[in-house]
């Protein structure tokens, strides 16, 4: 009869050395893979689909405060159209936004925002970038006011009550008349807190003439993300819009207007 001598218990842990080590490794190894699938999502996401912005003015008030941030769908209008009553975020297409200094930052502090912004876990510097709702679409006749205050677009006045923040005491929905027509290609965007915004109207004597070329959009603002108590859909109120009657952009002639001048700042 012969023996069998049994492992020690240091020759067994010797032995679960190197498979402890391995799976180590192994989960090392997924967790990176993990993390580098999720950072390419991430870029890929705010890429061409969703990006983050700060709103640093209170010329959308009270539709959007100061500070809100918001999500925007960068599918329009570069896969879906844009309508009128839209919320969109755009490039400044000259001149709309004064010249202002980049702040000083030390280069940690840098190099840690441009990585959350490049993931989209900061909302982007908006330094460069307007927001306003879209009132004209390319071919739309837009003039303002009729006797009773209101907008009218292709002949079709707006009650535009719903969202607009006017001064207490005042109907009238421009503080400027004007008479316009979106050239091809092109938008007439206003901000919601109407006597506050430097928008089309304020614009007219830069490049462009007031108008916003639809490449110059980045996107449609869908949702407030912040802070926790401002969390909404936005809406774009398709029932004031309802109604109008489109006009083919190749109708379009010069564009027209009856007001100009300096306007609020922001």
């Amino acid at each position: 009869m012969t023996e069998t001598s049994l492992p020690s218990r240091a020759e067994e842990a010797d032995d679960q050395r190197p498979r402890r080590s391995r799976s180590a490794w192994l989960f090392l190894r997924d967790l990176l893979i993990i993390f580098v699938i999720a950072l390419l999502a991430s870029v890929l996401i705010k890429t061409f689909l969703v990006r983050s912005f700060y709103i640093p003015s209170g010329s959308m008030e009270n539709t959007l405060q100061i500070d809100d941030r918001i999500l925007v769908n960068q599918l329009e209008p570069n896969v879906m159209p844009l309508s009128r009553g839209d919320v969109v975020v755009f490039k400044d297409p000259g001149g709309w936004l004064p010249p202002t200094a980049e702040p000083q930052k030390n280069p940690l502090a840098a190099a840690i925002d441009w990585v959350l912004e490049g993931v989209g876990l900061a909302a982007d510097d908006a330094n460069d970038h307007l927001i306003k709702r879209v009132i004209g679409l390319p071919g739309d006749h837009v003039v303002c006011c009729n006797a009773l205050g209101q907008m009218s677009v292709n002949g079709v006045p707006l009650d535009e009550t719903a969202y607009l923040k006017l001064p207490d005491g005042v109907s009238a929905v421009s503080q400027e008349p004007f008479d316009i027509t979106v050239p091809e290609n092109s938008l007439w965007v206003m901000g919601d807190n109407r006597y506050n915004s430097a928008d089309s109207r304020f614009n007219q004597d830069k490049p462009g003439n007031g108008f916003v070329p639809e490449g110059n959009v980045v996107g449609r603002a869908i949702l407030v993300t912040w802070p926790a108590d401002h969390w909404t859909w936005l809406d774009n109120y398709g029932d004031v819009f309802s109604g109008i009657p489109d006009v083919a952009p190749a109708e379009v002639g010069a564009p027209q207007s009856t007001s100009a001048g300096a306007g609020p700042d922001e």
